[in-house]
C-alpha cells in the first residue's frame, strides 16, 4: 500500500463514519518501517525489524470526541470498526472545546518538495547494514585503547502517512531516517569505566557519517573522561557543548506549550512580549529546512506550518498552542510543537569560546536530575572538563548544577557557531556566567 492507497482509504473513512453518524471525523492512515541492528564487542547482537500499518479515528459526534486506533486495515473488518467507534463515543461526555480546526487554518500550505524521503532507501540491502553496523564497531577498536565493551548500532526507518479531515483537509507525508553510531566502554586506570558515545542522524543514506567518523569521535569522547576529578563547589561560567544543550533548550519546550499554559504548569505563564533571556538568545521555528529531522508542512491538527520566531533577542513572541488548546485558551493556536528550532548563532567555535573561558567548567553531557516546569527549578549533575586561562586542566565528574531556567538564560553570554545537526533541535554551544555547582 503506497500513500495513493491510503488516501483512498481514508476517504471510504470518513464517507462511511458520516454515513454512521459522526458529525466530523479525522482519519490517519500510517505505515512504518523500522530495522536496528547492532553488534557487541564485533559480535551481531540484535537484528530487530518491525512493520506497521495502521489507521486512527478521531470522531466528533453530537459534541462528543473520542479516538481509536487499529492495525486491521481490511475494509471488511475497518467498517464494524468504524460503527462501534461512533456508537461508543454517544456513551461520553460532551467537551465544547473538542472539534477539527478551523478550515481556514489549513489554508497557505506550502507546495515545497522539502526532500524527507531518500530515493536510495529500497536499495539499500541487509547486507549493507550489517555492514556498516560492524564496521563501527571495527573501527572503535582501531582508534581506542583500554577498551572493555564497544556496542556499535545501525538503523533506518521509512514511512509513509496520510491525514484527512471531514471538512476539508488532505495531506500526505513521507520519509526516511539513517542512523549509526558506537557506545564504548574503558577502563581509565583508576578502576572508572567511564563510557561515551559517538552517533549519526540523517534524512539520506549518503549523507551519514562514515563508521570511521562515528567511532573517532566515540573514542575522543572517551579519552576525555580519563582523569576526573571532584571540584570544590562555587560559582563559575559553564559552557555547555552543543550535544548536551539539549538538556536546557528542551526543558523549554513543554512549558511554551498550550497544554502547560491551560494547566498552569510553566514559568512562562503571561510572560508573552516579555524577555525570558538575555539578547544573546532568538530561536526560530522553521518548518522548511530541507531535510530536516523536524520538517514538515503541516502540524498534527492540519494547520499549515510556518515559519515564526519563537524567542527574539530574549523577547518571548510566540507559544506552541495547538487548536483544542487554543480553544480552551481562547488564543489564536500557532502550531502544536516544534519543527526544526534555528538559533541565531555566535561566530566561534567549541574550541574557540573555550580558549576565551578565563575560569569555568564545559559541560560535555548531563546525567539525571530533574526540573520543575511550573518554577523552573533544576538540578542536574554533569560530566565535564575544568578550564583555566583558556586550557583543559582537567576532566570533572561528581558535581551538580542547580538553579532556576527564569535565572539561567538570562546569564547567558554568549552562542556558538556551532549548530547540533543530528536533531531538529539544532543548539549551538552555550556560555553562561556565573552558574552554582555543588562538588565536594
Amino acid at each position: 500500500m503506497n500513500n495513493k492507497d491510503r488516501l483512498e482509504l481514508a476517504r471510504w473513512a470518513v464517507k462511511l463514519a458520516k454515513k454512521h453518524g459522526a458529525d466530523d471525523v479525522g482519519v490517519d492512515v500510517n505505515y512504518s518501517r523500522d530495522i536496528e541492528i547492532s553488534f557487541l564487542d564485533k559480535k551481531l547482537d540484535q537484528l530487530n525489524e518491525s512493520t506497521t500499518n495502521s489507521m486512527s479515528l478521531s470522531i466528533f459526534a453530537g459534541g462528543k470526541y473520542s479516538a481509536h486506533t487499529t492495525n486491521d486495515l481490511h475494509k471488511e473488518r475497518l467498517g464494524k470498526f468504524i460503527e462501534e467507534a461512533i456508537a461508543m463515543t454517544k456513551y461520553l461526555g460532551q467537551d465544547p472545546h473538542r472539534s477539527l480546526p478551523d478550515p481556514k487554518y489549513y489554508d497557505g500550505q506550502k507546495e515545497l518538495d522539502l526532500k524527507l524521503a531518500d530515493p536510495a532507501y529500497a536499495g539499500v540491502s541487509s547486507e549493507t547494514r550489517v555492514k556498516l553496523a560492524k564496521e563501527v564497531g571495527e573501527a572503535v577498536y582501531d582508534f581506542g585503547k583500554n577498551i572493555i565493551t564497544v556496542t556499535s548500532e545501525y538503523g533506518d526507518s521509512h514511512y509513509g502517512a496520510v491525514k484527512m479531515h471531514s471538512n476539508g483537509f488532505e495531506g500526505l507525508r513521507e520519509g526516511t531516517t539513517f542512523y549509526d553510531g558506537a557506545m564504548v566502554t574503558i577502563d581509565d586506570g583508576a578502576g572508572g569505566r567511564p563510557a561515551e558515545y559517538g552517533y549519526c542522524q540523517k534524512r539520506f543514506i549518503k549523507d551519514l557519517a562514515s563508521p570511521e567518523e562515528s567511532a573517532r569521535l566515540a573514542v575522543d569522547r572517551i579519552n576525555r573522561r580519563i582523569g576526573t576529578k571532584k571540584m570544590a563547589s562555587g560559582a563559575y561560567d559553564m559552557l555547555v557543548e552543543n550535544r548536551a544543550a539539549s538538556k536546557l533548550v528542551g526543558a523549554m519546550q513543554y512549558p511554551l506549550s498550550g497544554r502547560a499554559l491551560q494547566q498552569k504548569n510553566t514559568f512562562y505563564e503571561g510572560k508573552l512580549g516579555q524577555a525570558i533571556a538575555s539578547d544573546k538568545l532568538t530561536v526560530t521555528d522553521d518548518p522548511f529546512i530541507v531535510s530536516g529531522l523536524g520538517s514538515r508542512l503541516y502540524d498534527g491538527d492540519g494547520m499549515a506550518t510556518k515559519k515564526r520566531t519563537i524567542i527574539d533577542k530574549g523577547v518571548l513572541k510566540s507559544y506552541f498552542i495547538d487548536w483544542y488548546y487554543s480553544r480552551k485558551l481562547e488564543m489564536d493556536p500557532t502550531i502544536g510543537g516544534s519543527t526544526n528550532m534555528i538559533f541565531a548563532y555566535g561566530d566561534k567555535s567549541l574550541d574557540q569560546m573555550i580558549a576565551a573561558l578565563d575560569k569555568g567548567i564545559v559541560v560535555t553531557s548531563f546525567i539525571g536530575g530533574n526540573y520543575n516546569p511550573t518554577t523552573g527549578d533544576f538540578s542536574y549533575g554533569l560530566f565535564g572538563m575544568y578550564v583555566e586561562n583558556g586550557k583543559v586542566i582537567h576532566p570533572v565528574s561528581e558535581m551538580t548544577v542547580t538553579g532556576n531556567y527564569n535565572e539561567l538564560w538570562k546569564q547567558l553570554v554568549e552562542v556558538g557557531n556551532d549548530p547540533y545537526e543530528n536533531s531538529a533541535m539544532r543548539r549551538p554551544s552555550l556560555h553562561f556566567e556565573n552558574v552554582s555547582f555543588s562538588g565536594i
